[in-house]
């Protein structure tokens, strides 16, 4: 267990990627079989002995707010409400009086489901007496120009910062995962009540003027930032890419289902995987093929709900295909 006791989770960002899902829920209250984001992420500080961590909040903050501020984690939740979005690192900002000097802390994104070593983390990173430490992901070449990518020497340490190149002009193919391990020193890398990114503006000063350390994150790690990714990530934990705890699966004759405390009619049928929220109820012979369904969800019978997200509190009474449907009923 690392000496590392503190840490900061970004839960301030909008979601828009993930709308409509987000309309109601903030990013860090998605669930996934059933938990949300942050509990994941809480559950895995914690099982490293970090207990103290502070959020910084902003869209639909109450509904964090009002979950974390007694829970049942193990975790001393503090927050700060932001007013306007200050950028990645801005945010880190405003949690300093959080930290003490010389301390060494993590941040983590609200919308990275991962099974990162981040005690071989910490330890990379003490080691190294950086003031920065980024976990770093090897990925498919092809998918490059969707991240940030990280070029580094023989030792570990970064080089470069490419933003989102071409696969033709992309000189690595591991990226920056949102896993930080900082020295009490990167407050002074950023400027207070100033809109600041890591990525654009802390991490290019600190590598003219510092080395920056990294370390692999060679277990699952996921961006649910976008619809499909979240459905993508769901199929992970099913296929036994990424672990955390959650109620057990049931094998069907078809398929896979996780449910919990809901009323599942011994007559519907599962293909492929799919998770069921409490207090939903579904109808007579009706087929569930790869959906994912929140809490307190009515579904009528004799349907077919295919590759569908239903967000809690829908009833559905006619069959669905490739759709997101939310409280308002809104669909895409």
């Amino acid at each position: 267990m690392s000496n590392v006791t503190k840490a900061m989770i970004m839960s301030a960002g909008v979601g828009s990627r993930l709308d409509p899902l987000t309309k109601l829920v903030p990013k860090p209250l998605v669930p996934i079989a059933n938990k949300p984001v942050m509990d994941i992420l809480f559950e895995k500080l914690y099982s490293l002995g970090i207990k103290d961590v502070i959020c910084n909040t902003y869209y639909l903050a109450d509904k964090i707010i009002d979950r974390y501020t007694n829970n049942n984690l193990g975790i001393n939740f503090n927050y700060i409400k932001e007013e306007t979005l200050s950028g990645t690192a801005g945010g880190v900002k405003k949690c300093q009086h959080f930290f003490k000097n010389g301390e060494t802390f993590v941040v983590l994104s609200a919308d990275g489901l991962t099974n990162a070593d981040l005690e071989k983390g910490i330890e990379i990173h003490q080691k190294s007496n950086a003031i920065a430490t980024i976990g770093i992901k090897q990925i498919d070449k092809s998918q490059v120009p969707h991240f940030g990518v990280v070029v580094t020497d023989e030792t570990g340490f970064i080089t470069e910062f490419q933003e989102k190149p071409s696969i033709e002009e992309a000189k690595s193919n591991f990226i920056n995962t949102g896993i930080y391990i900082f020295n009490y020193k990167i407050f002074e890398y950023i400027p207070a009540n100033t809109f600041y990114d890591f990525a654009k503006n802390v991490f290019p000063k600190l590598l003219a003027e510092h080395s920056i350390n990294t370390f692999e994150v060679s277990e699952y790690w996921s961006d649910i930032g976008t619809l499909e990714q979240y459905k993508q990530s769901t199929q992970d934990l099913f296929n036994g890419k990424c672990e955390f705890d959650h109620a057990p699966i049931i094998n069907t004759t078809r398929g896979a289902y996780i449910a919990e405390e809901s009323d599942i009619d011994e007559t519907v049928e599962f293909i492929g995987n799919s998770t069921i929220g409490r207090n939903t109820v579904i109808g007579k012979n009706t087929i569930i093929e790869n959906c994912i369904i929140w809490d307190n969800v009515k579904i009528g019978s004799n349907l077919r709900i295919s590759n569908t997200i239903i967000a809690s509190g829908c009833t559905i009474n006619s069959d669905t295909k490739n759709e997101y449907i939310t409280l308002d009923f809104l669909k895409v």
